[in-house]
């Protein structure tokens, strides 16, 4: 097949999505298909992929630590708008296109709905799918509809004249809408909630207050219909943050993690339920804490995009059930949307 991959974009996870991008990239061109690695952004004008079907795995990229400046980005592009001209007629003359996206437009559902508008084949969910999962109010109230627990949380947008004065610490601020613990704090005092709140805020004009769970971090894969095995994350310095997530040797990663058979099998079933109440399509990551003495499993959020990183969790979910790295690319690549 000829595949395009699509990574990069407009989005504070513009990083993450290169180095996802990549290796995707470079598996599915030794599984045998022509791959074309494209900027959403900055499309055939950025010379670090260029925009021609290769049969070589030669695509490679160095991840940085500091997030990327996407000011200067636009800037230096010259670019008015969140889609490179061309990428989209590219995409039209390709076999399928897989979305090694995260954030911003490649997750919130309106890249998907141009793809669907366009009759073009992509992997992952649906517009509707990525909306759900990516604004994390609308997520909440769809799991406490659901029954499914998850931490208490309000919203507060920017400007807002009046911040509640009963919050009790510690909490977690966060942007509603970004993933990769970008805009992440969390806050053990009154004096530090002003200045985890404004940096919240320079990404985005809704942020979700939300009650600390403390306990084990775990996450749950979704492929197809089945739960992979649970993959408990243990931050070597505070929580798994941007920096712990994708930097080599920042966590621990224990797969399959150790838990109760009767836990686990509750934790998986509850993924799928989160993965269905927010129609979530092939794949997904469902996020979750058990809390410290009540071994309850709160879920935090659904990733519509997980990540495909070499420290991403949902390979080595797969891994553990016998699904190398490749074969994980082409099932994802042979079960698109819009077919």
């Amino acid at each position: 097949m000829k595949i395009i991959v699509l990574s990069g974009g407009y989005s504070t996870e513009r990083n993450v999505s290169f180095s996802s991008g990549v290796l995707v990239s470079n598996a599915l061109i030794e599984n045998g298909h022509e791959v074309m690695l494209l900027d959403l952004f900055l499309g055939v004008h950025n010379k670090d992929f260029p925009p021609k079907y290769r049969s070589e795995p030669t695509y490679n990229y160095s991840f940085p630590e500091k997030e990327p400046d996407l000011e200067e980005l636009k800037n230096s592009s010259g670019m008015d708008g969140l889609i490179e001209n061309s990428v989209l007629e590219l995409c039209k003359k390709a076999d399928v296109v897989f979305l090694a996206l995260h954030g911003s437009i490649g997750e919130n559902g309106k890249l998907q709905a141009i793809l669907e508008i366009n009759n073009i084949s992509y992997t992952g969910s649906s517009y509707i799918g990525c909306l759900l999962a990516m604004d994390k109010d609308i997520s909440k109230e769809l799991f406490k509809a659901s029954n499914i627990l998850t931490p208490k949380g309000f919203v507060l947008e920017k400007g807002a004249s009046e911040i509640p004065n009963d919050i009790q610490f510690p909490c977690v601020i966060k942007p509603c809408s970004n993933g990769s613990s970008v805009g992440v704090s969390i806050v053990d005092c009154e004096d530090d909630f002003t200045v985890a709140l404004k940096k919240a805020f320079s990404y985005e004009d809704k942020v979700l207050i939300e009650q600390c769970i403390i306990g084990r971090e775990i996450s749950v894969g979704i492929l197809g219909d089945n739960a992979l095995p649970i993959i408990e994350i243990v931050p070597k310095s505070g929580f798994y943050d941007y920096q712990n997530k994708y930097q080599q040797g920042f966590a621990d990663e224990i797969c399959p993690a150790i838990i109760e058979k009767d836990l686990s099998d509750y934790i998986k079933s509850e993924a799928l339920r989160v993965h269905n109440t927010l129609r979530l399509g092939y794949y997904s990551r469902v996020d979750f804490i058990i809390e410290q003495g009540s071994n309850k499993p709160y879920c935090l959020e659904a990733n519509a995009l997980p990540g495909m990183t070499p420290t991403s969790l949902l390979p080595q979910e797969a891994a553990a059930v016998g699904i190398d790295y490749n074969s994980l690319c082409e099932k994802i690549c042979q079960n698109p949307q819009n077919a």
